[in-house]
């Protein structure tokens, strides 16, 4: 009983910060977790006019079909790459950017790197796709040129078109337009750390790299150790939009990721059912990619998620 009066006096005290919450809360339960009745579809053979309930059962069908399928073998495996290189150089671009910003002395400049930094990630991937063909034309476009006179690529290549090219312009993309973005929360995580600690470390002669090495990296660890759970647990997960929108007749294999491939079979093919259980087995390869991450870091750093 006291426990439970306990309780209902905190509830009370903290009413007004729970109606605030409560829409938030709302949102999430209506369109993420009243939505997931639908995954027993992939277990059936689902058609909108039966509905959930008599719609035909299939078990386990539709995902023996799936791992038999070499298109859906392919699409993981363009699926990991593409996003395990993401993680490679794409992960640390964020923390040198933020390090980086951190250490300069002209604030107004500071200022205008972070907003020039900014701007990519409100921009539309329609938009940032138009632009690419614009500049990667084999004719008229500006950045095909200058490769060109470098030697980099011949004359009759076009980058928008080439398989092997791809991969890294999908990569540079995603770095440019969200590099910006994700740098905020380091930036944040620096303004937390004690002033102090540098004044101390400048009176011991400390350079600003010995400074950045045994203090502002050590200070952003558990940050980056969360973000990096994070980021493995969506390795399974890629950009829909950018692979959809970059993806051509030249280069639809390398874009053909699990995103795209559960567009094509179930909206676009009306194999709904199948579609579902592609989305579904994402969602299961990501958890357990996330909680093995977790239970590494939180043996091997001490710090976790939970």
């Amino acid at each position: 009983m006291n426990t439970q009066r306990t309780l209902s006096k905190r509830l009370w005290l903290q009413r007004y910060l729970l109606i605030l919450t409560l829409p938030a809360v709302l949102w999430m339960v209506i369109f993420n977790y009243i939505p997931m009745y639908g995954v027993i579809i992939a277990f059936q053979e689902y058609t909108p006019f039966k509905g959930f309930i008599h719609s035909p059962w299939l078990g386990f069908d539709n995902f023996k079909e799936l791992f038999a399928d070499p298109t859906f073998r392919e699409s993981l495996t363009n699926t990991f790459k593409i996003s395990i290189a993401k993680l490679v150089f794409g992960f640390p671009a964020p923390i040198i950017l933020s390090l980086l910003l951190n250490e300069l002395a002209f604030k107004r400049f500071k200022r205008i790197v972070q907003s020039l930094t900014y701007l990519p990630y409100f921009v539309s991937w329609v938009l940032v796709v138009g632009f690419m063909y614009t500049l990667l034309d084999p004719e008229t476009g500006v950045v095909s040129k200058l490769l060109v006179k470098l030697g980099i690529i011949g004359s009759d290549v076009m980058l928008m078109g080439d398989a092997h090219s791809f991969l890294s312009l999908v990569v540079i993309t995603e770095i440019w337009k969200n590099v910006g973005w994700n740098s905020i929360i380091y930036l944040a995580a620096i303004a937390g750390i004690d002033p102090q600690l540098y004044e101390a470390a400048v009176v011991d002669g400390a350079s600003r790299f010995r400074r950045v090495w045994h203090i502002t990296l050590p200070s952003l660890k558990p940050t980056i150790i969360i973000l990096l759970i994070l980021s493995i647990g969506g390795l399974v997960n890629s950009n829909f939009d950018q692979m959809f929108l970059m993806q051509n007749s030249m280069t639809q294999d390398a874009a053909n990721v699990l995103a795209v491939y559960s567009y094509k079979m179930g909206l676009v093919s009306g194999r709904f059912s199948y579609g579902t259980a592609i989305g579904l087995f994402q969602s299961l390869v990501a958890f357990v990619l996330m909680y093995a991450a977790n239970y590494s870091s939180r043996k091997l750093t001490k710090e976790s998620l939970f």
